[in-house]
């Protein structure tokens, strides 16, 4: 008779929700991202790296899906309006602020005039974009410089997003 191994005995608790972050970038997991000195930490680092922005991220896009003045434009909700389409964007968008602040190459995205020449933004939806940004950010208790350094950026992207 063949005996059939037992299997392994699963994780526990506390185990079972770690993140197995062996795959990650260096500088990507906060257990093993290099000290950054005062002066020169980059924003994206001042922001809590990737743990920080895929957090902040995570809030804001369930903000923008349910952002009544963001969509009022129906290109825009006939994105919005899928909650099937939540995963993949917030996955670009954290992605996208990676970059933006200074992190690591990570995003595949199209350029924000691409990526944004279908949906007719008109000035009135870069703003509630931007202040449900702004409004994310202080919630998560974005220090006041970082947050005001990131909406500059934000706000950089206007010309390449209001097409309408």
């Amino acid at each position: 008779m063949t005996s059939t191994p037992a299997p392994a005995a699963a994780a526990g608790p506390a185990e079972a929700h770690l993140p197995d972050t062996r795959r990650l970038a260096p500088e990507a997991d906060p257990a093993t991202a290099p000290e950054a000195k005062a002066g020169d930490a980059t924003l994206y680092e001042r922001l809590g790296g990737c743990y920080g922005i895929a957090g902040a991220v995570d809030i804001l896009v369930d903000r923008l899906f349910q952002n009544v003045k963001v969509n009022a434009n129906d290109m825009v909700h006939q994105h919005h309006g899928n909650p099937a389409n939540a995963a993949g964007y917030k996955w670009l968008v954290t992605s996208w602020s990676i970059e933006a602040a200074g992190g690591p190459r990570c995003y595949i995205g199209h350029g924000m005039d691409i990526a944004h020449e279908h949906l007719a933004i008109d000035e009135a939806g870069f703003n509630a974009v931007s202040k449900e940004i702004e409004a994310t950010l202080d919630f998560v208790g974005v220090p006041e410089p970082e947050l005001r350094e990131f909406m500059d950026i934000i706000e950089n992207y206007r010309a390449e997003v209001v097409q309408a």
